[in-house]
């Protein structure tokens, strides 16, 4: 069940309107960590999934022996800044979850120095033994918040995804202008920054967490994601202005090339926007301002 906190505040995660429970699942695994309460299921079908509350929202789905089933539409919307690099040599995923994310980057770019960081120590045992994921010499899991990872990071990353979430929120330090500012620092001068928040219906926040990639990036784009009420922000550390039609063959051409099992040209020309183009009224979140309103100490960025 949704949380009354939630639905007060208007922040339902998204895929909480998807059923998060199914007659023929059964738990697998179930503990208590220092972060969250990590409960592993299985379906009939093979799908396990990630909660981190026994009837909580879904973390990650993952088909194990096979990186290549992306099952929430989110996952394969985030993918589509690898249209915007050219050959990543290095690519870092802020919040393990299953593993969805980086064990596909893995699959089809073998080569490229894959890092996953979790705060979680348990998340990523359990990623390991119920999700399939492994380490090797390009693709490492590292414990460790998410925030200070970044601000030592000493070698710059291709691709940073920024996908780190509990079972309602993600900390504030993990919105904030500084931290974004230190994610900046962080990236290749040719890198993207590709982030996961929910979208303005079901989140007062969402006008000041784009706000604030603005007031840090040169240039900030947004895709709707079909079937969900997820945005994904794409974010630039230059200034390129890059036209729907050549971003989405771009994007249908690695899909070819990669042979992915969808065409990343088709989800940039169902939801791409220029954030120019949009109005936006929130206040740019800073480390100093710790609360939005009574009560609410954290920024809630639902998956």
């Amino acid at each position: 069940m949704i949380s009354r906190r939630l639905v007060l505040l208007g922040l339902v995660p998204v895929l909480a309107l998807c059923p998060t429970a199914r007659p023929d699942e059964k738990v697998l695994y179930e503990k208590k960590s220092p972060y969250n309460t990590i409960v592993v299921k299985e379906d009939d079908r093979g799908l396990r999934t990630l909660l981190f509350e026994r009837n909580g929202v879904r973390q990650s789905v993952v088909k194990v022996g096979d990186p290549d089933h992306l099952e929430l539409p989110y996952t394969r919307t985030m993918l589509v800044g690898l249209a915007l690099v050219e050959q990543p040599k290095r690519m870092l995923i802020v919040g393990l979850g299953g593993g969805t994310i980086p064990q596909f980057l893995y699959k089809h770019y073998p080569k490229t120095t894959i890092d996953a960081v979790d705060i979680d120590p348990d998340v990523v045992d359990v990623a390991k033994k119920f999700f399939g994921f492994r380490e090797d010499a390009t693709l490492h899991a590292h414990v460790d918040d998410g925030r200070r990872f970044i601000e030592s990071c000493r070698e710059p990353y291709d691709i940073i995804f920024l996908d780190a979430f509990g079972a309602e929120d993600i900390p504030y330090h993990l919105a904030t202008q500084e931290f974004l500012k230190a994610v900046r620092q962080a990236l290749s001068p040719g890198g993207v920054v590709v982030g996961n928040v929910w979208s303005r219906s079901s989140n007062p926040l969402y006008d000041s967490m784009v706000r604030t990639y603005q007031s840090v990036f040169d240039e900030l784009y947004i895709l709707d994601v079909e079937g969900a009420g997820n945005k994904i922000l794409i974010a630039l550390p230059r200034k390129q202005r890059i036209q729907r039609s050549d971003w989405g063959q771009r994007a249908r051409t690695i899909s070819k090339d990669k042979h992915f099992r969808f065409d990343m040209g088709d989800l940039v020309t169902y939801g791409f926007r220029h954030e120019e183009k949009m109005q936006f009224h929130g206040s740019v979140l800073t480390d100093k301002k710790t609360a939005t309103r009574p009560g609410t100490p954290d920024i809630v960025v639902p998956k």
